[in-house]
Formats: C-alpha cells, structure tokens, sequence
C-alpha cells in the first residue's frame, strides 16, 4: 500500500482523544491533515470541483493540504461550529455559515474515503429517541422511558416508576451569568420537585436502575472493547472519574448481536455504550455515543481503543 494518502481528522485543536489517535498514526508513518470547520473561512481554503471521476480539488489548513480525491480516511470526531468571517454581522453572517455548513460541509461528506464515522451517520445517532427505539429492537434491556413537556404525565410517571431520573437529551453547551460552564448531569427525580418549567421544553424521565456497576463498551469495527466501571459514589459515575476502577472483561455473549445489530442500523463504525449492571447480572441500556471519548481510560485500556482506531483509518484502502 502507499502511504503518501492522509487521513483526514476532523476535530477541535483541544481534542485528547483526536491527538491520541494522531500519535499513533505518525508513529506508523501515516499522514494526516487535522482540520476544523470551526477554522473557515480565516485558516482553511477549499476547491472542490465535480468531474466524470467524481470529487475533485484540494483543501488547505494553515499547515497542510489535501487532495480530495486521495484521502485515505476520515475521522470525524468533534469539530468547532461553523463561523463567518470577522467583520460579518448579522444577517450576512448567518447566510455565509449556513453557506458554509451545507458546501464545505458536503464536500468534507462527499470524500471517497473510509469514514469513522461519516458525520451524517453520527447525526442520525445522536438522538436519544432514535437511540432508545433502535435498543429496543436490536435486542437491549431498556428501562421504562418517558420523553415529555407535560408537568402531569411527568409527576405520573416518576410515582409509577420511582425512583426515576432525569437525563438530559443532549450534552448542550450551558454557562452561568458569569461565564461559568455548567454540566446537566443524571439525577434521581421526586414528583414533588418537578415543576411548571417541564412545559418549557422536552424532557426525558427514566426508571433507576440498581446497578453494582457500569459497563462503557467500546465497538470499533469488528472489535469490542468491554470496561466494567466499579466503585462510582454517585449515581452519574461521570463525576467521578478519580474515584473509580476501570477492569477490561470479556463482552457478555448475550451482547454481542445487539451491539452488531446497532451498529448496522446507524451505519456506524464506532460507537461507545453505556449500561448498567444490576444485581442479577442482567444489563440495562443507558444509551450509545456515536462518538464518546476514550482518553480518559488508564493507559492500558486506552492504548487498545487507539490503536483499534488507528487500525480503521491506516488499513484503508487508498483511493485509485
């Protein structure tokens, strides 16, 4: 195989996982160009042009340039939002982003590349409804749901199901009046604490599950990489990191077709899911980040996932 076709990463300067999978790829000789939409139009160029061949052209950051026609593979982690240049306000500078998300956008999800994950595909997943009625039918334990703005179904169902949680539907972007960034986090509900402010938006309500512990399930490709997270003090073990254990076991057999069958459904390559364990050794399904992280597992554990990523991006085939 040639090795002068890059992979293209897609992601945010600050981006642990991004720049852990990068490493390994330059310690196998693999080129990459990191790119950030959030970057255009002050540090990226784009050409792009439609051919009997197909795409054509090239990209350049403030350091690299790409041909489209010989990317490798894409991984598309977290990149910034679109921007309008400086100096654009209001209106022009909503249409040229907008011009921007759909035709720099199309073009860096039209490359005849091996895509982890095409970006289109980790949209559709990233909706926890979706993720919810596609567990379903791949086979998961999902604990009973409720999605709702009326304050009186929501009282309802937190008495018939309590103890009940609060998970929010997105991870949002949220500051206080100082600038303070603030984290939604997973919470046990009372009917008595819910309030007029459920008609205010959507809401997702859950029946709790009594866990011994987490699983975070790492799938990336055809391999699985399953971690039973012990010892978190709280019910969201997210605000925990430094207090818990983290052991690589083997995948529950019982799992193996759900999580293939859920891949398959949202055409994805990689996905991280989170499940709960309870007393009877039976797993729960939380939900399925199309894009989670990994850094943050001891180095042994994380040392598998990059290179299982690596994998992904440097096997694939270049383009002819």
């Amino acid at each position: 195989m040639r090795t002068h076709a890059p992979v293209l990463v897609v992601s945010r300067v600050d981006d642990t996982t991004a720049d852990l999978v990068i490493t390994e790829l330059h310690r196998r000789q693999v080129p990459v160009v990191r790119l950030d939409p959030g970057d255009f139009p002050e540090a990226v160029t784009v050409q792009a042009g439609v051919k009997d061949t197909g795409l054509t052209g090239i990209i350049r950051t403030a350091t690299r340039e790409a041909r489209l026609d010989r990317v490798r593979a894409v991984y598309w982690r977290r990149p910034r939002p679109y921007t309008a240049a400086p100096g654009v306000k209001g209106q022009d500078a909503r249409w040229c982003v907008e011009e921007a998300r759909y035709g720099l956008g199309g073009i860096l999800a039209s490359l005849p590349a091996h895509y982890v994950n095409h970006p289109w595909r980790n949209r559709s997943a990233e909706y926890k409804p979706a993720q919810l009625t596609a567990a379903v039918r791949c086979g998961f334990d999902v604990p009973p749901t409720l999605l709702t703005n009326d304050l009186d179904a929501a009282r309802e169902f937190v008495r018939e199901h309590g103890p009940a949680v609060y998970k929010p539907l997105r991870s949002t972007d949220y500051h206080d009046a100082r600038g303070q960034a603030l984290t939604v986090w997973v919470d046990e509900v009372d009917p008595h604490d819910l309030d007029e402010g459920i008609a205010q938006t959507v809401h997702l309500f859950q029946r709790r599950v009594r866990s011994v512990a987490d699983l975070r399930i790492t799938a990336v490709g055809e391999e699985v990489f399953t971690v039973r997270i012990d010892g978190s003090p709280g019910l969201d073990w997210r605000r925990h990191y430094d207090s818990l254990s983290y052991t690589l076991i083997d995948t529950p057999p019982a799992l193996a077709k759900p999580i293939r069958a859920y891949l398959d459904a949202f055409g994805l390559i990689f996905a991280a899911f989170d499940l709960g364990l309870d007393h009877e050794g039976r797993t729960w399904w939380y939900e399925a980040n199309p894009n989670g992280q990994f850094a943050w597992f001891p180095p042994a554990i994380t040392q598998r996932l990059v290179s299982a990523v690596a994998d992904q991006l440097h096997c694939a085939g270049e383009p002819s």
